[in-house]
């Protein structure tokens, strides 16, 4: 017998979706973790990840460049919001952007050659297409008139991000 909303759960975990608190799905999680990292690790062989916001999987096999753009996506937004005097965890946190404002951004900043050399971000079109796979993966929320906001999940790339400039940092 499966926890309720079973096949939901897996089947979004396994097509790259965080899981967030936001979501009724994340309490069935909670409440059958033990059960859930079982079956993730002896079904597929992947680590079920989680903390007070959100789930993800994590497989050693895996070589997917999304996450590494997400996180160079964040990295960049991030700093412009910075540059432009604003508190970039507010803002992610709790605001909306319109696609032109995050367009405007990405053209405008000084990080143009990481931004030409990642197919993801290097244009209008797939900076737009990018943000699609980022709702996909329940990342980003596409609210109404063009405008996003970002879900919790946001957190574990900022993190990400912020190791890399420390590394980054300490290398100079």
């Amino acid at each position: 017998m499966y926890p309720d909303k079973h096949k939901e759960i897996v089947t979004s975990l396994m097509e790259g979706k965080f899981i967030t608190v936001e979501d009724l799905l994340f309490e069935t999680i909670k409440k059958n973790e033990d059960f859930y990292t079982t079956f993730f690790e002896n079904s597929f062989d992947f680590e079920l990840i989680g903390n007070q916001d959100f789930y993800y999987l994590v497989s050693s096999e895996t070589n997917e460049n999304t996450s590494r753009d997400i996180s160079i996506f964040f990295s960049i937004l991030c700093y412009e919001l910075d540059k432009d005097g604003k508190n970039f965890l507010e803002e992610l946190n709790y605001s909306e952007f319109h696609i032109d404002e995050i367009l405007e951004y990405f053209n405008n900043s000084s990080w143009s050659d990481v931004i030409k050399a990642n197919n993801q971000l290097k244009n209008d079109e797939s900076l737009k297409r990018h943000l699609g796979t980022m709702v996909k993966r329940n990342i980003a929320v596409k609210q109404g008139n063009d405008r996003y906001s970002f879900t919790k999940a946001h957190k574990l790339f900022i993190d990400f991000a912020k190791d890399l400039i420390k590394e980054e940092v300490t290398q100079k």
